[in-house]
């Protein structure tokens, strides 16, 4: 049998909303869908618990800015990202689903091991990543580098699963996620040029004043900038896919096809015109 599409197991006829609200209704089906990656990211709630609490009691700094901060802002986006990707995945047909289960395990794992890895650092008051300081840090470091690359290597996995099955949904959407996926890689690609440069700053140290909550340098080029938009295609493109099919109806097939191509090379410009401005150490926002 057929799995429903996600869209399709939030009506009305399946689930009742007098029963469960919106958001519970929304993870309820999600876990449904994907035990695995929701699992992993209702993990990372407590890890933001944590993060908060800390967050006023402990004034250790590490490079200019609250130890706690980095890792509540990593456990925020890991949910983000896990539960995104579970979502999409699901609207994958059958013949696919044994393909998901192996990279939604993998992908499970990797952020896992990630999240734990900057914890314990924040713990020890010291940088998780780019951090070769001593034998423990690099071994750190080098572990959390392999999963990385495990986590990548799984979404180009999805992105071939996406274009040798076709994804439940209208085909904005569809090249939403197909596009998203691609995009992601080169949001992966740049943080593999942070790693290569053992830093995120160009023309200066990693530190420093930064724009605030994001904490991207506001005095030299930062690579962070591209390599946050790019892994938020992921969110983004299967985002505007659906609005545009759900809002521009009359549109067919080629219309929402060619209007998802315009929106992905609008975002891939921005993603290089970052990479690239950063490069030539001028930060994304400089203030006074």
């Amino acid at each position: 049998m057929k799995m429903l599409t996600l869209s399709a197991q939030l009506s009305p006829a399946t689930t009742s909303p007098e029963s469960m609200g919106p958001v519970r209704q929304w993870l309820t089906v999600l876990h449904r869908s994907n035990p695995v990656l929701s699992g992993a990211g209702w993990l990372h709630v407590p890890l933001v618990v944590l993060a908060l609490v800390l967050l006023p009691f402990d004034e250790r700094v590490v490079l200019g800015l609250n130890v706690w901060l980095k890792p509540l802002k990593f456990a925020l986006s890991d949910i983000i990202y896990l539960w995104t990707l579970g979502w999409l995945l699901a609207d994958l047909p059958a013949g696919a689903q044994r393909a998901v289960r192996r990279i939604s395990w993998g992908v499970a794992i990797s952020i896992l091991v990630e999240i734990v890895v900057i914890f314990l650092q924040a713990a020890r008051g010291t940088t998780s990543h780019f951090n070769v300081a001593s034998p423990l840090d690099g071994l750190l470091f080098s572990l959390m580098g392999i999963f990385i690359m495990l986590n990548t290597g799984l979404l180009l996995w999805a992105l071939v699963l996406t274009l040798r099955y076709r994804p439940f949904g209208p085909t904005a959407y569809v090249w939403g996620m197909r596009l998203g996926l691609g995009l992601f890689l080169v949001g992966s690609a740049v943080g593999g040029a942070m790693i290569h440069h053992l830093g995120h700053t160009v023309g200066g140290t990693d530190g420093g004043p930064g724009l605030p909550g994001l904490g991207w340098s506001t005095r030299h080029g930062d690579l962070r900038a591209a390599h946050f938009l790019g892994l938020h295609a992921l969110q983004a493109l299967p985002l505007f896919g659906w609005l545009l099919a759900r809002y521009f109806p009359q549109l067919q097939n080629r219309g929402q096809l060619l209007g998802m191509l315009g929106f992905s090379l609008l975002y891939t410009a921005a993603i290089v015109w970052l990479y690239l401005h950063a490069l030539q150490g001028l930060p994304f926002w400089k203030l006074s």
